[in-house]
């Protein structure tokens, strides 16, 4: 009796994001666009995924897309922050230019994207992953300085984390000593205004 083939259970998959990315560039549908990115962002979550979306350029597309208009777009696009813990999908978003695309989120005013903004950063700032000064540069310490006061728990614990791991105690003192505390290119989101006393 004859054995049935092995059929690769990947093969499949990659298939199925092959089509995703694939829609993506063809529709016109900012709704159709935005369901995609979506299954894209969930595909992120599993390392098992990553070769096929480096495969499929869909980091890249990820990237492109932080830069849209549509807010929805880009609080899937910075799904990216999955990926970050790979080592080879790190050196990718450094290599590419990614930084700033990320940094910028950072003013969005949709509270889940900044929040997955500050967790990007500190996965690209993490070690292993070679001097980025960009990183820790001084309009994102002192947004990080104005996060830390967030009414948000999350973004405030969070910016206190990168403040106190990701930057020297001279960066810190630096950005703190900034009268208005104004990250120029960075402001604060309306939503996460800290509350006055």
């Amino acid at each position: 009796m004859a054995q049935k083939p092995k059929v690769d259970p990947h093969v499949g998959r990659l298939g199925y994001l092959q089509a995703l990315v694939t829609e993506f560039q063809e529709t016109e549908s900012e709704d159709a666009k935005e369901q995609v990115l979506a299954n894209l962002a969930n595909f992120a979550y599993d390392p098992s995924n990553y070769q096929y979306l480096r495969q499929l350029q869909v980091l890249d597309l990820f990237l492109d897309s932080l830069s849209e208009e549509n807010e929805t777009l880009v609080e899937f696009a910075i799904g990216l922050c999955n990926l970050c813990s790979d080592k080879a999908n790190k050196e990718h978003i450094l290599q590419t230019g990614g930084v700033p695309l990320i940094i910028n989120c950072l003013s969005s005013p949709n509270e889940e994207t900044v929040l997955s903004a500050v967790t990007t950063i500190m996965y690209l700032s993490s070690p292993g992953s070679g001097s980025h000064p960009e990183l820790t540069a001084m309009p994102v310490v002192q947004c990080m300085l104005r996060f830390s006061l967030s009414a948000n728990t999350r973004l405030r614990n969070l910016a206190q984390i990168f403040l106190e791991d990701f930057c020297s105690p001279s960066q810190v003192a630096e950005a703190r000593s900034w009268r208005a505390h104004s990250a120029l290119g960075i402001p604060l989101p309306k939503t996460e205004a800290p509350q006055q006393p």
